[in-house]
């Protein structure tokens, strides 16, 4: 069951976005039959999830307007991504990412920017989200091009910060080597996530890591604050654990 806040969040996306359409939408036709390009020009009739995740991670010039391909697609998708039922997130460049959702009306921008906190806060609370968590992190941060606000309400407890130790360890991965843990994120914002990311990870991530008793784990991302000679030159490094 999903948490007050997401239920709340999904039901003001099914209230927001009911009945759009992209009413002149020629689609690709080698991508997708007719009959699936006409969902997208019919408003309220549901289409089947694999043309929702299909058009979902289509690239943007294979529509004639993707915006309102979106918008048309947003209620069925959001909650295939919150319940699972989408398959798989993450293989792809998500459609919301590619489009300038936040100058949309006030109501359809606040609708999808409560979803995705709702979203990312339920997956914190489950023990086995229905994707991995770095890939429903991966998907958040990039539609909301900004990854302070999920990081900032971080919440604790045994569950939340199990997933706070697996993601740190996914991230680190990269970013110790001045690499993005960004499978899909291109515009220039991305250059600002990944400074955010690790300025967090060395501060108040660290903090955290190191309460929690990973000490390994905390000390690696304390190292992200150090330029990146400093990094592996580091006193740290000659008594690290093995599996580090």
């Amino acid at each position: 069951m999903p948490t007050p806040d997401l239920a709340a969040a999904l039901a003001d996306i099914d209230t927001v976005f009911n009945g759009f359409a992209s009413p002149d939408e020629t689609g690709c036709s080698r991508c997708h039959l007719p009959e699936e390009i006409a969902y997208l020009r019919a408003p309220y009739v549901r289409m089947p999830v694999d043309v929702v995740r299909r058009y979902l991670f289509e690239v943007s010039d294979h529509f004639d307007n993707h915006a309102a391909s979106m918008r048309r697609l947003l209620p069925q998708a959001a909650r295939a991504m919150a319940d699972g039922t989408l398959g798989t997130i993450g293989y792809g460049c998500h459609g919301l990412s590619r489009v300038d959702w936040r100058s949309w009306p006030a109501e359809q921008s606040a609708a999808i920017d409560a979803f995705l906190r709702a979203w990312w806060q339920d997956a914190l609370t489950t023990v086995e989200p229905p994707y991995l968590i770095e890939d429903i992190f991966d998907t958040c941060v990039t539609i909301a091009q900004s990854v302070t606000p999920f990081l900032d309400a971080w919440p604790r407890g045994p569950v939340a910060d199990t997933h706070l130790i697996h993601c740190a360890g996914v991230w680190l991965y990269d970013l110790l080597s001045d690499n993005s843990p960004f499978s899909w994120w291109y515009d220039d914002s991305e250059d600002a996530g990944l400074a955010e990311l690790r300025t967090w990870l060395a501060g108040p991530g660290a903090v955290r890591l190191h309460a929690l008793g990973e000490y390994d784990l905390a000390v690696r991302c304390e190292l992200l604050a150090l330029p990146y000679d400093d990094r592996w030159t580091h006193s740290y490094w000659d008594s690290a654990s093995p599996t580090n």
